[in-house]
């Protein structure tokens, strides 16, 4: 698979979601960002407004998290605290899905939590881009198949593997399942555990349009070498 630095760097989300993260480190992955042409940075909800602040004037995107990373915050406060972060400066949500409800048999509560999250956000801004966190590796090829069809329901733009904080993270086996159910409906970000060019590749060609990752400049630094 053939790729450009430029290319490859426009499907990365630089991401920062550790919790022991500073204003100075926040201030730096906006920096890296900018210099190598991410799509966006994410960040931590209260950290969207310093993003917002340093990425003003550039077209690199910010993103942040809700419910994260258990999912199993309250409807009303996921929505509160989504429509929040868009009223802070984000342009991209990513919002873990309540897993135990998806186990637990009601795929209504579900769809109405997240559906709830996707109205909230895009009250304040109706282009405010949803990424639902499945968490692959707790559920059953049969649960994955209804939490793609149930984000797909509520409007999402895109259903993503992992929070990075589960047992495992993205798998090509499950970044082409998810694909497979989607197809031209949603796209599918690839995020847990990528951290070199040969990660990012298998997942693009399984069909990720969207590459979560803390290795950012590293990926691109390794492209570059091979294309020198």
């Amino acid at each position: 698979m053939y790729i450009t630095r430029s290319e490859l760097a426009a499907l990365i989300d630089h991401t920062l979601l550790r919790p022991d993260a500073v204003t100075d480190d926040i201030v730096r992955l906006c920096v890296e960002a900018k210099l190598y042409g991410f799509v966006s940075v994410c960040v931590n909800p209260c950290y969207v407004s310093t993003a917002s602040k340093e990425l003003a004037g550039s077209p690199v995107r910010v993103c942040s998290v809700v419910g994260f990373p258990l999912g199993a915050s309250t409807p009303p406060i996921k929505a509160l605290e989504a429509a929040e972060a868009v009223r802070n400066g984000a342009d991209e949500l990513d919002v873990v899905i309540n897993i135990g409800f998806l186990k637990g048999g009601l795929p209504e509560r579900v769809k109405s939590d997240l559906a709830g999250v996707v109205a909230s956000a895009r009250a304040e801004n109706q282009n405010t881009i949803i990424k639902v966190i499945l968490e692959t590796c707790l559920l059953t090829g049969s649960e994955k198949i209804k939490a793609c069809r149930l984000a797909i329901e509520a409007g999402a733009d895109f259903v993503k593997t992992s929070t990075g904080w589960g047992k495992s993270g993205a798998t090509v086996t499950d970044v082409a399942l998810l694909k497979q159910i989607v197809g031209n409906s949603s796209g599918v970000k690839a995020s847990g555990g990528i951290r070199d060019l040969t990660a990012v590749i298998d997942m693009l060609k399984a069909g990720a349009a969207r590459i979560g990752t803390s290795s950012g400049p590293a990926i691109i630094n390794e492209l570059q070498e091979k294309i020198l």
